[in-house]
């Protein structure tokens, strides 16, 4: 647990250093021109085809009954900005880690190196290792986030699934790309099974502060009108959030490392055999004595 909090105040140090927060600018100008751009010429055909779906859903009329029951009928009209919001989140975020994984992870980690200096790098992942751990991952992502989409619109799984299955999606790429620089293959899986539950925490929680533009994203569905504005807003944050979780990640991974060598270097120094001098010829006893 001290190894989480030693790393997440590094992480908060090295998030306001002017170098990481430049790093937001790539990943959200993508994300923004991919997303933006769907929204400006497709809100409202996927809105027609987002009532015509819900029109013959029995979740809809489920929800619909209980919105006339506690009289707010009029809430009927965010019932379909919310489920395309809904559908649009888990997309995001994984188009997101992609970008973030892609162009500014790699930055992020070049800046953590400073504070490893004598960390030998061992190059066991690539950027193609990288975009395969991302891509797979989030496959198995959004098929979660299939399964279990109607239960995104019941509270109070709104809040709890979504942080539970970001913090999976960034615990599994996130670490990766940690320690792909500087880690052997076998490093890195020995390292996330010894830290399987302190990584997973570390997601989860990151998960939980990316609850947040999610959460301003559902207040904004009833004023369709600053959508587009709350949208570029949001994935900001969340661009932000990424970066965040990647100098966490970094610190707790380099760190974890750090102490594995150490401790395979003492295993191999107690291992080591030792010579007795009686068995060394005179020459050998002298050379040794000089070093």
């Amino acid at each position: 647990m001290n190894d989480i909090f030693r790393a997440l105040g590094r992480a908060l140090i090295s998030q306001l250093h002017p170098r990481m927060l430049m790093l937001t600018v790539i990943p959200f100008l993508l994300a923004t021109g991919l997303w933006g751009g769907l929204l400006l010429w497709g809100w409202e055909p996927i809105m027609t085809a987002a009532r015509g779906v819900l029109e013959t859903s029995v979740l809809t009329s489920w929800i619909y009954g209980a919105l006339d029951w506690f009289g707010l009928q009029s809430l009927r009209t965010v019932v379909a900005p919310l489920f395309v919001i809904a559908l649009m989140i888990p997309l995001v975020i994984a188009s997101m880690l992609v970008f973030i994984s892609l162009f500014s992870v790699p930055a992020a980690v070049r800046h953590l190196e400073r504070s490893y200096p004598d960390l030998v790098k061992a190059k066991g992942g690539s950027m193609v290792g990288s975009v395969f751990q991302a891509l797979g991952s989030t496959l198995v992502f959004l098929l979660l986030a299939l399964v279990t989409l109607p239960l995104w619109l019941i509270p109070p799984f709104f809040a709890l699934i979504p942080p539970l299955l970001w913090g999976w999606l960034t615990y599994r790429v996130m670490t990766y790309d940690a320690l792909a620089q500087h880690a052997t293959p076998e490093e890195r899986k020995t390292l996330m099974k010894r830290h399987r539950m302190s990584l997973l925490s570390i997601g989860v929680a990151v998960g939980l502060l990316g609850s947040a533009p999610t959460l301003i994203w559902v207040a904004s569905a009833a004023l369709i009108f600053l959508f587009p504005f709350v949208l570029a807003g949001t994935l900001w944050l969340y661009v932000l959030i990424f970066i965040f979780s990647a100098l966490w990640f970094g610190h707790f991974c380099l760190r974890a490392l750090e102490q594995l060598r150490a401790e395979r270097a003492a295993a191999a120094a107690a291992a080591a055999p030792v010579v007795d001098v009686i068995d060394l010829a005179p020459s050998d006893v002298r050379r040794i004595e000089q070093s």
